[in-house]
């Protein structure tokens, strides 16, 4: 196929149309194009009066190599050969002497084993938290009531902490194993627009049955998937795996664990700890959610065509005078701030959509780096136990009762105090308090810095109205399961730390990317003859 690159169309711009500008940038009668399919679609919003959408098209057509040819004459550069995305799983004959094991089903896990019983490798996978019908039902029980599911909340249970989220799939990593993830997610349900979107999502109300289909298909394979099922040892020979142990009892014997647990397991992470698996603190980021009116977001991106054009989005960063990174994280366009709490005593929060983005409220995380000098405690855990002590002051802050602390960015910044406009979406309630009772002095010091100036970049991001949350605490994980470069972990041989909580991934994509890496490495250690 011919890769065509740089097509603009119009907002209302039709299919008809794309396909005419795609025969005329390659100088060809329109019924000369066979096949056409979009391979990439951005909106391009930087000039508020020439808002236009720009397309990257595949197309086959009769006699490609002589169009080719007729292309570098006339030295249109827009014009390539398609490169080939096809994933294929690696080839030969790999005897694992047990079953592998996967802890974890967020996305990390969730790839791994599907690759795992793509294979033909039975992976048994072993999540906390419960399937995600009773866990959609924990989880609203307890923004309707406070009442917290320790096992089985948005941080622990089937998709992992990405099912109650926007589904957002954008990542900056260049790998092969990206366009995997998205077919087959498009396998399972999710619209076909994120193969092509430059922003795609699929938003949490579409997301839990994309993943209940996915986890199905493991089983179909010759998979085993176990809720309920908390990992609390592991069993070790001479530094060497040998099977896990379960909160019920219960071990399993094993030479191979993917550890995917993702970056809210603070017990998992205590217990590595105890059994000497090498670890290490490692920077990350934490904050509040930020939230304000979607409209004024349209408006600041999109000027007159605001309201005619999917909800905006925006990204944001600034450097502070000081040398520390301030920025955006997560941005949910039409969403809502949620509890996200996963211990008792505990607060934080996090941004949801759905995939029509129809919410009244836009949020995203408004995040101050922190780096292992920050923590208090200079131990290995010392980002997780700075992280707890935030959300234990939110907890308090707010009412110990799962109440959380809020403040109108008017009242944070030191202007006159105004009636608020914008109403909170965080349930199961809200409670007026100043954010200096929750951070320390260098991340308020950090954000009162960063809101203005981010407010010059963005219309109205700095508007007295806006209301902060705190505190989100869940960005990324505070701690690095450190692994050798093939994957596996320094201390302990057929141990395979993965994605969010080992501290290798930040998003849904890129830690489905690392889990399919996991599942080749346990292919590799066994394959007799690599095809």
């Amino acid at each position: 196929m011919i890769r065509v690159q740089g097509i603009k169309l119009p907002v209302d711009g039709t299919e008809e149309l794309l396909k005419k500008k795609v025969a005329k940038s390659l100088a060809i009668p329109q019924h000369v194009i066979v096949e056409m399919e979009i391979s990439k679609r951005s909106l391009d919003a930087r000039k508020k009066d020439n808002i236009h959408y720009v397309y990257v098209v595949d197309v086959k057509v009769e006699d490609e190599e002589r169009v080719l040819a007729k292309c570098a004459r006339m030295k249109n550069n827009t014009a390539v050969k398609a490169p080939k995305l096809t994933y294929e799983l690696p080839k030969g004959d790999a005897k694992l002497p047990k079953r592998p094991i996967v802890v974890g089903f967020g996305p990390a896990g969730l790839f791994a084993g599907l690759i795992l019983a793509q294979m033909g490798l039975n992976p048994v996978i072993l999540e906390r938290g419960k399937d995600v019908e009773a866990r959609k039902e924990a989880v609203e029980l307890f923004w309707k009531t406070g009442e917290l599911d320790t096992e089985n909340n948005v941080q622990f249970g089937e998709g992992g902490a990405g099912t109650f989220s926007d589904g957002k799939l954008t990542t900056r990593i260049k790998d092969p194993r990206c366009r995997k993830v998205l077919e087959e997610l498009v396998q399972a349900g999710a619209p076909k627009e994120i193969l092509y979107d430059a922003k795609p999502h699929i938003g949490t109300d579409l997301l839990r049955g994309v993943v209940k289909t996915m986890r199905q298909e493991i089983i179909r394979l010759g998979g085993e998937v176990h809720f309920s099922a908390k990992v609390v040892d592991f069993m070790v020979e001479n530094e060497s795996i040998i099977g896990v142990e379960l909160a019920d009892g219960k071990t399993i014997e094993t030479n191979d664990v993917i550890l995917a647990v993702g970056h809210s397991a603070r017990d998992t992470f205590t217990m590595l700890y105890e059994k000497q698996v090498a670890l290490e603190p490692k920077p990350f980021a934490m904050g509040v959610r930020v939230e304000h009116p979607q409209t004024m977001v349209d408006v600041s991106q999109y000027g007159d065509l605001a309201g005619q054009l999917p909800a905006a989005e925006y990204r944001l960063t600034h450097t502070t005078e000081k040398g520390r990174g301030v920025y955006t994280f997560c941005m949910c366009p039409g969403g809502y701030v949620v509890a996200a709490a996963s211990e008792e005593g505990r607060l934080a929060v996090n941004g949801m959509s759905h995939h029509a983005r129809d919410g009244q409220n836009a949020n995203s995380a408004l995040l101050v780096q922190v780096f292992p000098e920050d923590f208090p405690d200079k131990h290995p855990l010392g980002g997780m136990y700075f992280q707890r002590d935030l959300e234990e002051k939110a907890f308090v802050a707010g009412g110990s009762d799962y109440t959380a602390p809020v403040e109108t960015i008017g009242h944070f910044l030191g202007k006159d105090a105004r009636d608020c406009s914008v109403n909170p979406t965080y349930a199961p309630a809200t409670k007026e308090v100043s954010m200096s009772e929750i951070f320390p002095e260098f991340m308020i010091e950090a954000m009162k810095e960063a809101l203005p100036a981010m407010g010059r970049k963005l219309k109205g991001f700095d508007g007295e109205n806006g209301i902060l949350t705190a505190v989100e605490s869940r960005s990324s994980s505070p701690v690095r399961i450190m692994r050798t470069i093939s994957g596996e972990s320094y201390s302990h041989k057929g141990l395979y730390p993965t994605g969010e909580g080992a501290g290798y991934a930040g998003g849904i994509v890129s830690a489905a990317v690392d889990g399919i890496a996991a599942a080749e490495t346990v292919f590799l250690r066994y394959v007799k003859e690599w095809v």
